[in-house]
């Protein structure tokens, strides 16, 4: 089992082969982590809220939920979940986001969009690949206007969610830069990866009648 400690305001990337499983841990409690999968064969398919959202008829996804790709095919089946909240409407947190939405900030922010971007170059995966990102831990409530919350995390300490990957990918997870995202606390993540990597995925239904895939 391979174990990586991301310390805050972090990220890496990694590869994770078919049928094994990436635990995502929040050992301290109320901490948000950046995900995002890209196919190893072919990084132009890439995860998909859209998708993930039309095809489980919900914004909140959790144990038996299975995550998608812009070209309709499974990346990821989530299994045991103990904390049962993650978002995946929101992008991650770019220098821009402080500017935009934090008043008063002044100076240069550390962003999940930079340390995601910074850990999947060496993939050949550059900054405008980087999809919608599926939140981890992160508590985002919709009121009946349509208007969106964002609380502290419903994570305590040692609580996760376990990711089964159903093809090859290239996977990016960070250790979340956002105060409003973090009960305004930065703190680690831990990633576990469990199974032994087959790196044998069969041949996948693609539709090859569409020249761009879906951005959504």
């Amino acid at each position: 089992m391979a174990r990586y400690h991301l310390e805050p305001q972090t990220g890496v990337g990694l590869r994770l082969g078919r049928g094994q499983v990436l635990r995502v841990i929040d050992p301290e409690g109320e901490q948000v982590s950046d995900v995002v999968a890209f196919a190893a064969d072919d990084t132009s398919e890439r995860l998909s809220s859209g998708r993930s959202i039309d095809y489980n008829n919900t914004v909140y996804l959790t144990s038996g939920h299975v995550l998608y790709s812009n070209r309709s095919n499974p990346m990821f089946t989530i299994l045991e979940d103990r904390v049962g909240r993650h978002d995946f409407l929101l992008t991650p947190c770019s220098p821009e986001t402080f500017e935009i939405l934090y008043e008063g900030h002044e100076g240069y922010h550390p962003s999940c969009f930079e340390n995601l971007a910074k850990n999947l170059e060496p993939f050949g995966i550059a900054g405008d690949d980087i999809p919608t990102t599926f939140n981890a831990f992160m508590n985002v409530g919709i009121s009946p206007t349509g208007e969106l919350h964002i609380g502290p995390p419903l994570s305590g300490p040692g609580d996760f969610v376990d990711l089964r990957a159903e093809m090859d990918l290239i996977v990016g997870v960070t250790a979340c830069s956002a105060e409003k995202s973090n009960n305004y606390s930065f703190k680690p993540i831990d990633l576990e990866i469990r199974g032994e990597a087959s790196w044998a995925s069969p041949p996948r239904r693609r539709n090859r009648n569409v020249t761009r895939p879906s951005p959504y």
